[in-house]
């Protein structure tokens, strides 16, 4: 019997990888190379296990926004997770700036890592890992775009159950995401453009990538079992103690969300992001409530602020 061997074409790999990845510039073994040439083992707990911990911070205006909030949370997630850096704090705050610098853009997204890495024996002791530290810039991406930011974003509360805070602790920022992504899936399913979902105690959880905040009168809320405590919306906390608003940590209802007067939606990326649609019911008049609009401004305001953000020195 005749065997033949398939004739592949000739494929010039790393120039569909240039195509491909964003344009950014990445920082792992020790040196900076383009975002396409950074790549990890298969063999990394980080790939295998999600044995890994991250923070994600940005720059606007070429100026880092609370770099110190997230260096705070990143490290005390390597330290709580029994893993090692080779690098101090200073040295990370030298090499994210020299990730953004080198890519050249002004508004960035940028991430901190340190996965578990892999045994040089394939041992299953992960004390026996040897940690690996990776860095990257590459532009900003929001979670709702323009037009969602002018009308408000439309949200499905999936059923899915949000992984339990005994289980995989929320302070730790993770990539344990199927969830996370299910309740995704049930979002698109139900017609909505992206999902919340539920506590271990059914009340309202968080979303891919973002928690969410209710607003009645002058008085705001958001959930606080469960939820990964984010740097945006302990932004939030100091924005409504600079004006004069009271917000407060605690269960969120499924009727009490929809009955809101605003509802409002906080990440890194895209910072206090509206929403005016909960399921099939609209969220008070379906504007933009006047709050998260005051909210919005003064956010973006604070990027400019020397208190709150961090210049870049470009080449």
């Amino acid at each position: 019997m005749t065997q033949f061997s398939p004739v592949l074409p000739v494929v010039d790999q790393h120039h569909l990888d240039r195509q491909l990845y964003p344009h950014g510039v990445a920082f792992m073994d020790g040196q900076y190379l383009p975002m396409s040439e950074a790549k990890i083992s298969v063999l990394d707990w980080g790939f295998l296990h999600s044995d890994a911990t991250y923070d994600t911070a940005h720059v606007w205006n070429g100026r880092f926004f609370r770099l110190d909030l997230h260096l705070d949370r990143f490290l005390g997630g390597v330290e709580r997770l029994r893993m090692k850096l080779p690098y101090d704090r200073e040295e990370i705050i030298s090499i994210l700036n020299g990730c953004v610098a080198l890519s050249g853009h002004r508004s960035a997204y940028v991430e901190m890592i340190c996965t578990r890495g892999s045994s040089p024996t394939f041992s299953r002791d992960p004390r026996q890992a040897e940690n690996r530290f990776i860095a990257f810039a590459v532009p900003f991406g929001s979670v709702a775009n323009k037009e969602q930011l002018e009308r408000g974003l439309h949200v499905a509360i999936s059923e899915t159950v949000r992984i339990p805070p005994k289980s995989v602790d929320p302070a730790i920022k993770n990539y344990h995401w199927l969830d996370l992504v299910k309740g995704l899936f049930d979002a698109y399913e139900a017609g909505a453009e992206t999902a919340l979902i539920l506590d271990t105690n059914g009340h309202i959880a968080e979303g891919p990538g973002f928690n969410v905040f209710i607003v009645k009168g002058r008085s705001l809320k958001t959930p606080a079992f469960g939820v990964l405590p984010g740097i945006t919306r302990r932004t939030v906390f100091d924005l409504c103690a600079e004006i004069g608003l009271s917000v407060t940590p605690g269960n969120v209802e499924r009727d009490e969300i929809r009955d809101a007067d605003e509802v409002f939606i906080t990440s890194t990326a895209g910072g206090i992001m509206p929403v005016t649609r909960i399921d099939a019911a609209t969220i008070a008049t379906g504007y933009v409530g006047p709050i998260t609009r005051h909210l919005m401004d003064l956010y973006w305001q604070k990027h400019e602020d020397p208190s709150w953000s961090s210049g870049i020195i470009y080449p």
